[in-house]
């Protein structure tokens, strides 16, 4: 992964999960990673894992509904590297459940994180993007946007909303910026523990300990779109079980 290597890439989401998974193989791969996410012990955790392992790694504190954060996030990656190649736009939530349950804050919140998030990142990184003349956002998505079924309904529209926000973006950045979709399927998370209807939970925690894969089949995909040429964009791939109906 030669393209990979000595791109400073910052990551939101990235105690955990898909986040952390790419925050390991990209610097694996060379990368100087910048991470942010809200559990900062498991934050500062991973960073030190990474570089007590040879890499390059910095972290702050991230709350992607603060777009002060978003901004800071990016500040750092230049401060301490002197450019940022890659925002991996990744934090996400999906506290699902039927609509009759009118759980409004959950609502609010996955709106919150998964859209507006993502368009914190996007405004705190376009600008650096345009005044380097290079740049390539990843914007993690969901099959959820792909296929929609009960119970997650406002889930699978904040994911559809990245789609379109990410597309809109692509045909905007010109020729000189790159913008990738990651479409996750069933991934083995903790994105169960945060919803609170107890028969959508045990029916999602059944899926996952059935056939969900692993985070790092996520960031291998993440790893694949970064590591292209600059003239090859990788709009969107979708990375699912084999067993995912």
């Amino acid at each position: 992964m030669s393209q990979i290597k000595d791109k400073v890439v910052a990551i939101t989401g990235a105690s955990g999960g898909i986040g952390a998974a790419t925050a390991l193989r990209l610097a694996e791969s060379g990368a100087k990673v910048v991470l942010g996410a809200r559990r900062a012990d498991r934050l500062a955790e991973l960073t030190e894992r990474i570089t007590e392992a040879g890499g390059d790694a910095a972290c702050a504190p991230t709350d992607v509904t603060r777009r002060a954060d978003l901004t800071a996030l990016v500040d750092l990656a230049r401060e301490r590297y002197g450019r940022l190649d890659v925002l991996v736009n990744n934090a996400g939530i999906g506290p699902i459940s039927p609509l009759d349950d009118l759980r409004v804050e959950d609502w609010e919140a996955m709106v919150d994180v998964n859209v507006k998030g993502v368009l914190y990142g996007i405004a705190a990184a376009l600008p650096v993007f345009r005044e380097q003349g290079f740049g390539h956002f990843v914007n993690t998505a969901s099959t959820a946007g792909l296929r929609i079924v009960p119970d997650q309904a406002v889930y699978a529209g904040t994911k559809l909303a990245v789609r379109a926000i990410s597309e809109g973006l692509r045909q905007e950045a010109g020729d000189s910026l790159r913008v990738t979709v990651i479409s996750p399927g069933f991934v083995a998370t903790d994105f169960a523990d945060g919803i609170a209807d107890e028969e959508v939970r045990a029916r999602i925690v059944r899926s996952r300990d059935a056939f969900a894969i692993a985070p790092d089949a996520i960031a291998r995909a993440i790893a694949f779109a970064i590591e292209q040429p600059a003239d090859v964009d990788v709009g969107e791939i979708v990375v699912r079980p084999t067993a995912q109906a």
